[in-house]
């Protein structure tokens, strides 16, 4: 996520917001696992500008109360949690600081390098990351067309290359060896955890658009979506090179994209409004539902 969408809305929002706590949970079962540590970027930060929690990140992350690392560590009763997830973020940010800009003459703060939070004792990882190193958020926001065809052409055409590549494509393969790079950092910090690579909701189908309602065309929503599939593909394959357990969200999301109903999607569209929870949303993240969705899988595979 381009962290620049958040910067005024969140100066204003702090204002009215204070952090909540996330609510009380049950734990999911006798605790097995103690000290867990959350890594990634808006996806699973779930970024909100309602309800940001700067508990364990600045104000500029804008991680939310109820983002999937946090629904988890309350269901596992985890005795010691922390959440590094911040909007922006790139596999660079494992190992850098992630300045996260001012608002208003807000400061709002600098995120440590993620790989900070975790230690040798570190016993669970949850990693979401990827979709930023691609350059998919920039495409998306790049293919946003207020004439329909004919009067526009696709932005799809961008990403052509010789010979039938797709630049796009291209650039998601390249990021593989950036994601094994992280595993093996993090196997390197906390050699005893359990590591998680947590993939992308299915947020566009790869088979129908609904312009104008979200103002892609057709042809290049569906362009999109095929290029999400790959990104967790090759996500899915990073996981399986780099020692760690691949965490299928998007399967379970399909029929939830932004097209459909407020009530059904768990991505929203471009219209900055949600209704799950009310109010101001960020284009093209998951709401509360497709937070609840990311935290019940994560679940079901420690439970497998």
């Amino acid at each position: 996520m381009n962290p620049r969408l958040l910067l005024t809305t969140l100066a204003l929002t702090t204002l009215l917001t204070g952090a909540a706590t996330p609510a009380e949970a049950t734990p999911h079962k006798p605790p097995r696992f103690h000290e867990y540590v959350a890594l990634g970027d808006s996806w699973s930060a779930d970024v909100t500008f309602l309800g940001i929690d700067h508990t364990h990140a600045p104000t500029g992350c804008a991680q939310s109360t109820w983002n999937y690392p946090k629904q988890v560590a309350a269901r596992l009763g985890v005795t010691t949690f922390r959440d590094a997830t911040c909007g922006g973020a790139t596999t660079a940010e494992m190992t850098a600081p992630q300045n996260v800009g001012q608002a208003l003459l807000l400061s709002q703060g600098v995120n440590p390098p993620q790989f900070d939070r975790l230690t040798p004792t570190t016993d669970l990882v949850t990693v979401g990351i990827g979709g930023n190193d691609a350059g998919l958020d920039g495409a998306v926001l790049g293919c946003i067309n207020p004439l329909p065809a004919p009067f526009a052409g696709p932005c799809r055409t961008r990403f052509a290359r010789p010979g039938g590549r797709d630049l796009m494509s291209q650039q998601i393969a390249a990021t593989k060896s950036r994601i094994t790079g992280v595993l093996e950092g993090i196997h390197e910090r906390s050699p005893h955890a359990t590591v998680l690579v947590v993939d992308y909701l299915a947020g566009v189908a790869t088979d129908r658009g609904c312009y104008p309602r979200v103002p892609v065309l057709d042809e290049d929503l569906t362009w999109f979506g095929a290029r999400l599939k790959e990104l967790n593909a090759m996500l899915a394959s990073a996981a399986e090179e780099g020692g760690a357990r691949f965490v299928d969200t998007y399967r379970g999301s399909v029929g939830h994209d932004i097209c459909k109903p407020a009530d059904t999607r768990w991505v929203e569209g471009f219209m900055p409004v949600s209704s799950n929870p009310p109010g101001p949303a960020v284009p093209f993240h998951p709401n509360r539902l497709g937070a609840d969705h990311q935290a019940a899988t994560v679940l079901e595979e420690l439970d497998s």
